[in-house]
């Protein structure tokens, strides 16, 4: 551990009791797979970031400095979301915001410097120029030797008016994502020009989160779209924002399951318009309900380990500091409506509620604290699942074999003990390492505690387990590099470079934290049959030698089976018109049979849990939970094609429907 802890807890081992003991430990009431067979992305050394801002006097001292070097963060962000399309590195101006003294780009890389962080630099796109922006590359890197490697252009530039609202500055006559590509490919080229070895980034929308697929007047696609497809072939990364919002705490903290199908689409775009992959940075993220308390603290464990699971090189909270907003009790404690992870140490208007001292950490500082623990670089995320809505899981292997664990019980009443299983791995006896962060508590604290199989989770907590492997490593077969897939509707031939000669290669498809075994072969490639049309499949390769010894985790492939081809009916779905939580749903169904159809049935399921039929036309619609049926009495014959329509709602990342059903017959998608 980084810190001195203040105290420590004993969790009790889960355990059935002896013969005539007077009371048994709680049996478990929920179960954890661990799964080392499920390989996802590896921990960048830039992985845990946070946001400075130039209004806070305390940017770069070296109190702050310290506080986030033992939290563990390796990233800081300059000079603060939107002020960064206002400021002017030159002479350090804002015009229009305020500026505290000491706050200039030195003094920050100063304290980042301390903090042992990278810099992740904002290039003034609304008021600025690629000129400046060049010159600040050659004041950071040449003049400085700063050696500052990531640079975004702009801060959130489609809330530019473009869309409607308009609270980033931009002074640019076309405010469209045009013009932004367009000045992007600018900005890279003079920036580059100056150090080719730095990365540009580009900003994009969150999928599910406004304006994502709104198409603007006058542009051919959606921000995402257009910035994509025009600098798509120049920049070195993307960088999004994600505030998911959530009226309670208990809402607010069921939106991280939406980590996994947002960054499948986002991937989805940037391969589809920019033709490769693009690194993914998320440099903002916070809640709208206990950004001071348990809540918060919750959110950022789970959305920082779900993101970085996902191949999100970088995360950043907002913010360091911000100050006091209206003063609620949330889960029990004062919150503060406090964007920092600091105190500010301000009091509200009338003086009548003052924060703790300044500097003093709140609840999501000591979450960012348990992820330096937790997520460290080269550590790599394996396969975790829970069979509990309230209980989070988390896994990493690290490089030296040990598996930690991180357990988040969302849960504010009461308390969930957990039972442990693990695949591919065998846990050392005796008592793991167990650090703790609980509802109020102002410390992580850290005991031996429970089992490797069992742990007690208390109300609103967050637990790191840190296990031993049962044997020390022997020599095991490298891992093997990511396969590749060739897919149809229901077969999928993966195939991957030799790792070796002597080896078996296992196959496994992810599924929650238990891995599926889809099959064994000698060879380097597998046909996995028998698969569901239209289905998202990840899956990884794995080495076995003569002796048994398994590899680690190829690196992870998914892919999405098709639907049958020539089959005896065709559907096409179009998204005609998107408004960011709502869309207008066209089908278009064609008889491809050699036969009338006397009245039919079209079926498709949700992808998702936060979408729905608001109402339709042109038929009758039912829908149940995420099933949904559309019948007519009508004929449809042979050859000919109708159309029906709906307005669908959406709550998250939109993943459309790809498989449909006319009267039970799985149909071509075109």
């Amino acid at each position: 551990m980084r810190r001195t802890l203040a105290s420590t807890v004993l969790l009790a081992a889960v355990a059935l009791a002896p013969p005539g003991a007077q009371a048994a430990a709680p049996a478990a009431d929920t179960r954890v797979d661990v799964d080392v067979r499920a390989g996802l992305a590896t921990v960048d050394s830039a992985a845990l970031g946070v946001n400075h801002a130039i209004w806070d006097a305390q940017l770069g001292t070296p109190a702050v400095a310290d506080l986030l070097k033992d939290a563990g963060v390796r990233m800081l962000r300059y000079p603060g979301g939107s002020y960064a399309d206002i400021y002017h590195w030159r002479d350090h101006t804002a015009p229009g915001g305020y500026v505290a003294p000491n706050t200039d780009f030195d003094t920050f890389m100063a304290g980042a410097q301390r903090t042992g962080a990278e810099p992740m630099i904002i290039a003034n796109y609304g008021t600025g120029t690629a000129q400046e922006a060049a010159d600040w590359v050659r004041y950071a890197n040449i003049t400085k030797g700063y050696d500052a490697t990531y640079w975004t252009i702009g801060n959130e530039n489609y809330g530019n008016g473009h869309y409607g609202s308009a609270w980033e500055a931009d002074e640019h006559a076309d405010k469209s994502p045009k013009e932004y590509a367009a000045t992007v490919l600018a900005y890279a080229q003079a920036m580059k020009a100056v150090d080719p070895t730095i990365k540009i980034g580009a900003v994009l929308t969150m999928p599910g989160n406004w304006p994502d697929a709104i198409v603007g007047a006058g542009d051919e696609g959606s921000w995402n779209q257009e910035v994509l497809t025009r600098a798509g072939a120049v920049i070195d990364f993307v960088d999004v924002h994600w505030y998911p919002g959530g009226s309670t705490p208990a809402e607010t903290l069921t939106k991280p399951a939406q980590i996994q199908d947002a960054m499948h689409l986002l991937r989805q775009q940037i391969s589809r318009y920019a033709g490769r992959d693009i690194a993914i940075s998320m440099t903002e993220t916070n809640v709208d309900i206990g950004r001071n308390t348990q809540p918060g603290a919750l959110f950022l464990a789970d959305v920082y380990s779900g993101l970085l699971a996902q191949g999100v090189f970088t995360v950043h909270w907002w913010n360091v500091h911000n100050g006091m907003g209206d003063v609620t009790t949330v889960a029990g404690h004062t919150d503060y409506d406090d964007f920092g992870l600091l105190s500010s140490g301000n009091c509200n208007a009338d003086n009548s509620v003052c924060q703790p001292p300044l500097n003093t950490p709140f609840a999501p500082y000591h979450a960012l604290s348990l992820m330096g623990d937790f997520a460290r670089t080269g550590d790599r995320f394996i396969g975790a699942g829970t069979d509990n809505d309230l209980v989070s899981a988390h896994a990493v292997r690290r490089a030296n074999g040990d598996v930690a664990v991180l357990l988040i019980n969302k849960d504010p009443d009461a308390e969930h003990t957990v039972a442990l299983n693990y695949h591919g791995f065998t846990p050392a006896t005796g008592t793991p390492s167990v650090a703790t962060f609980t509802n109020g508590a102002d410390a992580v604290t850290t005991a031996p505690g429970g089992t490797a199989g069992a742990q007690t989770l208390a109300p609103y907590s967050i637990t790191l387990v840190t296990l031993k492997p049962n044997a020390a490593g022997t020599a095991a077969p490298k891992a093997p590099a990511r396969p590749t897939a060739t897919v149809t509707d229901r077969t999928a031939t993966i195939s991957w470079p030799s790792a070796g000669s002597g080896l078996k290669y296992e196959v496994y498809r992810q599924n929650g934290g238990a891995a599926e075994l889809l099959g064994e072969t000698t060879g380097t490639s597998l046909t996995a049959r028998n698969l569901e049309p239209g289905r998202r499949y990840t899956v990884n390769v794995l080495a076995r030698d003569g002796a048994g010894r398994l590899s680690p985790a190829s690196p992870p492939l998914t892919f999405t089976t098709g639907t049958p081809a020539g089959a005896a009916c065709t559907v096409k779905f179009r998204n005609t018109n998107d408004w960011g939580n709502g869309f207008i749903g066209s089908i278009d169904i064609t008889n491809n049979a050699a036969s009338a159809l006397n009245g039919w049935t079209l079926g498709f399921t949700w992808p998702t849990t936060w979408q729905s039929v608001s109402n339709g036309w042109n038929a009758t619609w039912n829908s149940s939970g995420r099933t949904v049926r559309v019948t007519s009495d009508s004929a449809l014959a042979a050859g000919a094609s109708t159309s029906v329509g709906f307005v669908g709602s959406y709550s998250g990342p939109n993943v459309l429907p790809g498989v449909f059903t006319l009267n039970g017959t799985v149909c071509t998608s075109a």
